[in-house]
């Protein structure tokens, strides 16, 4: 009896032992999605919610050594945190910390001494709680048998940090009069609160805002039933849908996923940058599926209080119709911060009227109040009562225009926004704006005004006529040119200066004033007697390739007006001299800083991505917007200037040929560019289009990522190019390896890797696989997914052409049967 009773003893320690030492072992959870009170999760412990779709652990972003609890997806290699526990109190001592849920249903983060550095500090208790991690990467603290989400006691998506996951509210709960809105880590190794939040303002009718602290940087526009004004690209599609939600309890905007094969998540990047991002495979990784703010016009109230942003347009800023700007002066200087006035103010009692403006992202809403049963004619009889009202417009137009939509104040942060997405408002301007007496009256003054500029301008035409009699010198030279291009047969309208005028200037030519040389000569910055700078580009006596150069940039561009071009400002021809006059650019030439060590350093990324998108805009008005189709043949480092802003200026149309009509391509015998810059089709076969300038375009901005020059570019690996080293980093995904080692971190991964990849599209082989330099600006700004670049020309060029490659100012080969002259960068 004594030895089994010993023995029955011996076996319930046993089970004793057995059942403290299970619960004493944090790895062997009940269940991999759900932790209860007697468990605990170490550091190298996970939970994974059901489905296999999000983990949440311990980690350590980049390259810190602290240790964080955090969200992540499960599925991918890359590793993707969506939400973060402890982001403002991280655990110093490396695998110390513990993860873990109390008996009253607090989750707390807590360190190697046992104490709490982070707690989800619910309100609520419950009874028998239990943590779990959905497989939409919500965490959740419910009762242990209830699985309503009502009664849940708290979720991380009430407490988002930088990522808005499907099925995630934005916005307010006005019942417990809680917001739920991002804020974006502090930097990519510090998931911190950084400088940027993301928010659902239910201040007058909603929109989603970007703010920098208190600052507003971004809108979105008002919801309108489809989607927001302002941003127009976020529209219908197969990958998602989204809605914003309004009632008396909440208001918030949220969006699901379509198909759930579909992997996408929205973040706010510690840059401000709202990032909508689609997992593709392993090999493509993640995929910028869109971004905001897209452009300078997305820069909230960039033009000013009734001021209207246009980014196809140069200047960016204009005033709405019947608005003049309010300090002319300071508009001109492109300083738009003062916005725009009514031409004819307002006079209420006397009456006033209202005018459709079409294609608009809405003015801001903040303050503004809205009526959904209203219709459109209602809603501006009762906006036309009210004196304070300034405009109105409907509330949902996916209804065919219903619900009501008042503004009260200065209407601020406007831009126009591409037919069908954008909107109509109604503005409050003065009765006389409309009447239609009052538009004869104004008519009868234009034309007034019409007749008599057309007066001065036969008496100017006579009297130019007559000073061209008396200085024959000017009219024999450019008669002598034998150019048949349309741009030579036009009218040139361009002001002469007086060589006396630009000796005085220059300081006789002086060495101390040469600020360049080139093949037509070189170039002396002067000062006018009015205090204006300007630079003199002299036509070399010995240079016979600077005559042609000399007739055909006076011809093609004296009235050519952009602000990515130089400005040429007049010509002087008086005996055997010859001179371009030019404003003066500060910082001279890009390749002056660019390729110099010690100087390219000052070009941080914002400057470089403003220089490439400056040089894109230029180039895109000369082949599209402009009054023919101008294509430049030379673009090149060289060949664009910067101004004290650091705006880029293309420059030098020496070699420019411009074309009428439907015509945008030709083919000569006599090739003239630089070798490095010029594409296949047109170095071997002298075939030359808008084109040619684009693949010039992608050589110069893979240049300005990297640093270094097409031609001195070397690699210890290979004898590539600077194409062939841009290309086979793509293909690797190692672009970012491509950036010049001299950039200061942080900057936009995102703008980097989309800019090589449009460079990448932009110096294709084949001219029609390449994009319109229209487009280029498009895909510069963000706007839809790129195509695959395909193989670049010329990206094992090196080989070849390596022997022609000199210190000459010229060198001439043949190709095909074709004279190619290379020109040395000037």
């Amino acid at each position: 009896m004594k030895s089994r009773w010993i023995n029955e003893s011996c076996m319930f320690l046993h089970f004793v032992a057995t059942i403290i030492s299970l619960l004493s072992v944090p790895r062997m959870l009940q269940a991999m999605d759900i932790l209860n009170p007697v468990q605990v999760l170490k550091d190298g412990d996970t939970l994974v919610s059901s489905g296999g779709d999000f983990v949440l652990g311990f980690f350590s972003p980049g390259n810190s050594k602290n240790r964080f609890v955090g969200i992540w997806y499960n599925k991918i290699k890359v590793q993707t945190v969506v939400w973060v526990a402890n982001r403002e109190t991280p655990l110093t001592n490396n695998a110390s910390g513990m993860f873990k849920i109390t008996e009253t249903g607090f989750l707390a983060v807590i360190d190697e001494s046992n104490r709490v550095v982070w707690s989800s500090n619910s309100s609520k208790t419950v009874q028998n709680p239990v943590a779990q991690l959905l497989d939409t990467g919500n965490l959740v603290v419910k009762e242990s048998n209830n699985p309503n989400p009502e009664n849940f006691i708290w979720q991380s998506f009430e407490h988002p940090t930088d990522h808005l996951l499907p099925g995630m509210k934005l916005g307010w709960n006005f019942v417990t009069r809680r917001e739920v809105y991002l804020s974006a880590w502090k930097s990519y190794d510090d998931p911190s609160t950084g400088d940027y939040t993301l928010h659902c303002d239910p201040s007058g009718y909603p929109q989603l805002t970007i703010k920098k602290g208190e600052a507003l940087q971004l809108r979105s526009g008002a919801w309108n039933g489809e989607g927001f004004s302002g941003v127009p690209n976020v529209r219908k599609n197969t990958i998602y849908s989204f809605e914003v939600v309004v009632n008396k309890d909440e208001i918030y905007y949220h969006y699901e996923l379509l198909n759930h094969l579909v992997v996408s998540r929205y973040m706010l990047n510690e840059s401000g940058v709202g990032q909508r991002w689609t997992w593709v495979d392993e090999r493509q990784g993640w995929v910028i599926y869109l971004t905001s703010p897209t452009d300078s016009c997305d820069a909230y109230g960039f033009c000013g209080v009734h001021g209207s942003c246009n980014i196809v347009n140069s200047p960016l800023c204009g005033c709405l119709d019947r608005f003049v700007p309010k300090d002319p002066i300071g508009w001109e200087r492109t300083d738009w911060s003062k916005g725009c006035v009514r031409r004819t103010p307002l006079n209420c009692s006397k009456g006033d009227a209202f005018l459709k403006y079409s294609g608009l992202k809405l003015p801001d809403t903040r303050g503004s109040w809205f009526n959904s049963s209203i219709n459109l004619e209602d809603c501006g009889a009762l906006c036309l009562k009210n004196c304070s009202c300034m405009a109105y417009a409907s509330l949902d137009i996916s209804k065919g225009g219903s619900g009501c939509l008042l503004w009260f104040g200065e209407l601020v942060d406007i831009r126009m926004v591409p037919h069908p997405q954008g909107e109509d408002i109604y503005i409050r301007v003065a009765s006389s704006e409309t009447d239609s007496k009052g538009m004869k009256r104004i008519l009868v003054v234009i034309l007034a005004l019409v007749g008599g500029m057309i007066l001065l301008g036969l008496s100017l035409m006579l009297y130019l006529k007559k000073m061209r009699k008396s200085d024959h010198l000017v009219g024999r030279f450019f008669s002598s040119s034998n150019q048949k291009d349309e741009c030579h047969d036009r009218e040139l309208g361009m002001p002469m200066f007086d060589l006396n005028s630009l000796i005085k200037a220059t300081d006789n030519f002086s060495i101390h004033n040469k600020i360049g040389e080139g093949g037509f000569g070189p170039v002396y910055k002067g000062l006018l007697e009015g205090g204006k700078e300007i630079a003199v580009k002299c036509l070399s006596q010995t240079s016979h390739q600077g005559v042609d150069e000399f007739k055909n940039e006076v011809s093609c561009i004296a009235k050519l007006q952009h602000r990515n071009l130089v400005r040429l400002l007049g010509c002087c021809s008086q005996g055997v001299e010859n001179m371009l006059v030019y404003e003066y650019m500060t910082n001279k030439s890009l390749d002056l800083i660019l390729f110099d060590p010690m100087k390219s350093s000052v070009l941080d990324w914002p400057k470089r991505f403003h220089i490439i998108n400056g040089i894109a805009r230029g180039l895109s008005y000369l082949h599209q917007d402009s009054r023919l189709t101008i294509i430049h043949r030379d673009v090149k480092a060289s060949n664009i200037l910067l101004d004290s802003d650091m705006n880029p200026k293309i420059s030098d149309f020496g070699i420019a040929r411009c074309f009428g009509g439907d015509e945008t391509a030709a083919k000569t015998r006599r090739v003239i560019g630089t070798y490095g810059y010029m594409s296949p089709e047109y170095a071997i076969d002298g075939l030359f289009s808008v084109k040619s300038d684009v693949f010039s375009f992608g050589v110069l901005a893979l240049e300005i990522v990297k640093g270094m020059s097409n031609r001195g570019f070397t690699h210890t690996d290979h004898s590539l190019n600077l194409l062939g080293h841009a290309w086979t980093l793509h293909k690797e995904g190692r672009s970012l390896e491509l950036v010049d080692p001299c950039l200061a971190e942080p900057f936009n991964f995102c703008e980097l890797l989309r800019t090589i990849h449009v460079s990448l599209l932009c110096v294709q082989q084949n001219p029609k696989d390449r994009p319109s330099m229209s487009t280029v600006v498009m895909m510069l700004s963000g706007e839809d997914v790129f195509p695959s670049p395909k193989q670049p020309g010329f990206f094992t060029e090196r080989e070849v052409l390596a022997a022609q490659s000199s210190a000459r100012t010229s060198a001439t080969i043949s190709a095909n049967g074709v004279t190619i002259t290379l020109l040395e960068a000037r």
